[in-house]
């Protein structure tokens, strides 16, 4: 265990900001990290974070899929609007602006492509790495993960239309795995960014 509890409650802090609150965060990863960490850890530097975020994927990758599967819907949906925290609300924004928003379309497509996807996936939600693309870019790319059209349609193809895949079977376990690499990918793209905005909690 660290030598404080200051160490912990900014570990969470810092978690919680790059990963996204979850529950497995808090009950799972946490602990995990405090004892691979060390007596003597504590957390004086950005670096850091970038070598822990590392270490949490490779430990998340080792847990049973369902609780993975847990972990990452501590994501927004792609195209969700409300209840965003302040970072996945300008990772949403992606090449939009206020002037130049969302076209509404393409939000009702993203609503009917999740509820595709989880269909398709139980118990996992879509995540990618958005890196500055517009929403109407990743629900091209998520036509093409679920091997549908190009369209703009609100409700084609019907969801009972996708076959569902076996949860825990090997495509279940891959798609899981792709899902846990993006979600790591975004964690090491936010510390960069609040490192620059000066957010990061560090002991002194």
């Amino acid at each position: 265990m660290p030598s404080t509890p200051a160490a912990e409650s900014i570990l969470r802090s810092n978690l919680n900001l790059l990963f996204e609150e979850s529950e497995e965060i808090q009950s799972t990863l946490v602990p995990q990290l405090l004892v691979a960490l060390g007596a003597d850890f504590s957390l004086t530097q950005a670096s850091q974070l970038g070598e822990i975020i590392e270490q949490s994927i490779h430990m998340i990758h080792s847990w049973p899929g369902d609780l993975q599967a847990r972990f990452i819907s501590g994501h927004p949906r792609i195209g969700e609007t409300k209840n965003l925290s302040v970072l996945s609300a300008k990772e949403q924004i992606g090449g939009t602006t206020a002037a130049t928003p969302t076209p509404p379309e393409v939000l009702e497509r993203l609503r009917h492509l999740n509820a595709c996807y989880e269909h398709l996936y139980p118990g996992l939600r879509y995540i990618t790495f958005v890196n500055g693309r517009t929403r109407a870019a990743i629900a091209e790319e998520m036509e093409d993960k679920l091997g549908i059209a190009h369209s703009l349609s609100r409700d084609q193809p019907p969801v009972e239309s996708l076959v569902p895949i076996e949860p825990q079977s090997p495509s279940w376990l891959a798609e899981l795995h792709r899902a846990v690499e993006d979600v790591g990918r975004i964690a090491i793209n936010r510390l960069e960014k609040v490192e620059r905005e000066g957010l990061l909690l560090l002991q002194k």
